[in-house]
């Protein structure tokens, strides 16, 4: 079992950046693909990016290309998601998760059944 906990959530003002973190447990961290999940209230949860296990590949939602980069350190375990220019519209809680199938295209990634394990999630608020 794998476990994801995320962290760098925060409030920050429109045009700012903040970087998220997702930490997980175990050894078998880098044969995961990755991928960064956002759900604001009332809304139904959306897809942000994933990265494959080896970092080479990675996909965005159109909302945030451009803005937002997802990365991996495979020797410490963990994903990040780089988010710059923020926007009020970016507020949700952001979720990691991990997904056994290195590589899938990007309707694949988007689709969220597909990713076994999930964090606990992690809150981002921009102001205006």
């Amino acid at each position: 079992q794998v476990q994801l906990v995320e962290s760098g959530g925060g409030l920050v003002q429109a045009g700012g950046s903040l970087r998220l973190s997702c930490a997980a447990s175990g050894r078998t961290f880098s044969t995961y693909a990755m991928g960064w999940f956002r759900q604001a209230p009332g809304k139904e949860r959306e897809f942000v990016a994933r990265i494959s296990c080896s970092g080479g590949t990675t996909y965005y939602a159109d909302s945030v290309k451009g803005r937002f980069t997802i990365s991996r350190e495979n020797a410490k375990n963990t994903v990040y998601l780089q988010m710059n220019s923020l926007k009020p519209e970016d507020t949700a809680v952001y979720y990691c998760a991990g997904d056994r199938t290195c590589y899938g295209g990007l309707s694949y990634s988007r689709n969220g059944a597909t990713y076994e394990f999930w964090g606990q999630g992690t809150q981002v608020t921009v102001s205006s």
